[in-house]
């Protein structure tokens, strides 16, 4: 096993440094500035939230088999499911019988492939994943909650923003803490090789939730 002192910048940092250019770019996407500028509709939002269904429920679809994994299995945390409170925000936004509308944008079937192919054969690649979704909606995400908020008139944490709600991380900044903790962790059970790796799928899964953001915007062209 590596030594952490021989690992010049910690596991979650190199990730960071990595995948900055891509975490950027979607992030800055003109699908989400205009989301959060207030130049789209609800129907927009509700279509966001439909295709993270997917994504999700690939995310979620394997927790028992990576469980077992030495570098995934400690970020295996029920606080941090997704999947039932986007369904509970589906049922909200489009009705009881949104499964019988709803499918994926070419784009999000390539994100949910990916992560049901690497949580079968690379757990530490679905790592990268796990990482930049679930991080993200510690962070960024809160802002998107807030924006809906006052946009659309939900309720504070309330039924439409309910994937954005982690209502058993009681301190989302010492969750974040420890989540890269265990992040520089996983980082010392690799060699090099491996760990580059990952950075470049973590990249690799910025590019992926980009290019949903980018099928959105084409859907959905903001007001000018």
């Amino acid at each position: 096993m590596p030594s952490s002192a021989l690992l010049p910048v910690p596991f979650s940092a190199q990730l960071r440094t990595a995948s900055a250019e891509e975490h950027q770019a979607a992030e800055q996407s003109s699908f989400m500035s205009d989301l959060l500028g207030g130049r789209l509709g609800i129907e927009a939002y509700t279509d966001l939230t439909g295709q993270l269904w997917y994504v999700y429920r690939a995310l979620e679809a394997h927790l028992a088999t990576l469980a077992e994994h030495p570098a995934a299995g400690p970020f295996i945390d029920r606080a941090l499911l997704r999947t039932a409170a986007i369904e509970r925000d589906l049922d909200h936004l489009a009705g009881p019988d949104w499964r019988d509308t709803l499918a994926p944008l070419p784009a999000t079937t390539a994100c949910a492939e990916r992560i049901h192919a690497l949580a079968t054969g690379w757990p530490a690649g679905y790592l990268a994943h796990h990482y930049t979704r679930y991080l993200g909606d510690l962070s960024g995400g809160q802002i998107i909650r807030g924006v809906a908020e006052s946009t659309w008139g939900f309720e504070r944490k309330g039924d439409g923003v309910r994937f954005y709600v982690f209502e058993e991380i009681d301190n989302p900044a010492a969750f974040k803490r420890d989540y890269r903790a265990k992040l520089d962790a996983a980082g010392e059970l690799m060699d090099e090789t491996e760990r580059r790796r990952v950075a470049e799928e973590c990249k690799r899964a910025f590019t992926l939730n980009g290019a949903i953001f980018a099928e959105l915007g084409q859907r959905h062209p903001g007001l000018v």
